[in-house]
């Protein structure tokens, strides 16, 4: 119908190009458009001025000969006024455009190890784009943004990979636990050392508040008793601590003590001083 009356409708974001007998006539803009057929006027195609969108995969290889593909993804879309380029020049600008992100990518990455591949991705985007921009311009085509959308190496080098990376956390949890046990360690010996100094001190105080006791006994009993020196009471003391040792030894019915002579005399020897002092301490009394 639209032909029967020479009008064509172009589409809003599209523009049409009108050709007479052959020969590139003039862009038509959206809306209705007059198109004469009798004088051999016809639309030869429609172009859209959308934002457009190409993802491309290209597999190369690394400086450390690793294999990778690499997906670029490329926004694009055509230049109104350079709409009639766009329509002649190219006839797969798809093709093209994948034909320079190729070159570029296999330029770039082959002068990288892998590891710089991830951590350079921006730098390549940005290379690509630079090239099809200056390339593309010139068939009316305009490059708004490339972007490396993602890096896929092998699947033994991404196994590899996650195993290096596992191996090293091990290390670190390793060094960190063996650091922990080292802090335990020390901070247990600086326990022990810090009780045994204060048992020590202790069994200090102790023996000396009994070497106090024992003193002030003595000294009592020799203000009270007179004609007794220190050494009758002190040894008194000392057979009375004997008997409650031996009272003690006694009423355990595990004992497992033997006893051994001080001297170089025989059993009869403790019976003999412990009878003399026995002796001792009743004159003294007397």
């Amino acid at each position: 119908m639209g032909n029967l009356l020479c009008c064509v409708l172009v589409k809003q974001s599209d523009v049409a190009i009108k050709e007479r007998f052959g020969k590139f006539e003039k862009v038509l803009n959206p809306g209705l458009q007059f198109v004469p057929w009798i004088v051999g006027d016809y639309v030869a195609g429609h172009l859209t001025l959308r934002l457009q969108q190409l993802d491309v995969q290209c597999e190369t290889k690394t400086k450390d000969n690793v294999f990778v593909t690499v997906v670029a993804s490329i926004q694009y879309r055509v230049l109104a006024d350079k709409a009639s380029d766009a329509f002649y020049r190219l006839s797969n600008p798809t093709s093209q455009i994948k034909a320079y992100v190729f070159d570029v990518i296999r330029a770039c990455v082959p002068k990288l190890n892998l590891d710089d591949v991830f951590e350079q991705k921006n730098e390549i985007a940005k290379s690509v784009e630079e090239e099809l921009d200056k390339a593309m311009t010139a068939y009316g085509y305009e490059i708004l943004q490339t972007l490396i959308i993602d890096i896929e190496p092998d699947q033994q080098v991404k196994r590899a990979m996650n195993e290096i990376n596992a191996a090293a956390r091990m290390r670190v949890a390793a060094n960190e636990k063996a650091e922990a046990e080292k802090i335990i360690q020390i901070k247990r010996a600086e326990g022990e050392a810090e009780s045994k100094y204060l048992s020590g001190l202790g069994i200090a105080r102790q023996r000396q508040a009994i070497v106090d006791g024992l003193r002030d006994s003595v000294l009592g009993f020799a203000g009270n008793v007179p004609g007794t020196s220190a050494k009758d009471v002190l040894d008194m003391v000392m057979m009375t601590q004997y008997f409650d040792m031996m009272r003690d030894i006694g009423a355990s019915s595990k004992s497992s003590s033997v006893f051994i002579p001080h001297g170089p005399g025989a059993v009869a020897d403790v019976a003999t001083q412990i009878r003399n002092g026995l002796l001792q301490a009743h004159q003294t009394h007397a």
